[in-house]
């Protein structure tokens, strides 16, 4: 179970990482943002322009697809969120 918990940490600091680099979000580390953290609105701030984004950046640092079609919105609620759909792409 430990092992599970770190392999979802690392998860956690790869999703930080993107969005930060990814996004240009300059100023900002990995450990300013809590995992549980809304990302879109009053959270992080992010835009449906930013969702896309990332979807782009997921796919290619994660090798997963993502159908835009089939993305519950609740899957980019948090970065623990983003790690729960990452992990289930990966798997499928």
């Amino acid at each position: 179970m430990a092992e599970q918990d770190t392999t979802a940490a690392s998860i956690r600091e790869r999703i930080k990482a993107v969005i930060i680099d990814g996004l240009g979000l300059e100023g900002l580390t990995p450990d300013m943002i809590d995992d549980e953290a809304p990302l879109f609105g009053d959270g992080l701030g992010l835009d449906s322009v930013d969702a896309l984004e990332l979807m782009v950046v997921f796919e290619k640092d994660f090798g997963v697809q993502i159908d835009n079609q089939e993305i519950d919105p609740e899957a980019f609620a948090s970065v623990a969120s983003l790690e729960r759909f990452l992990r289930e792409l990966q798997s499928a």
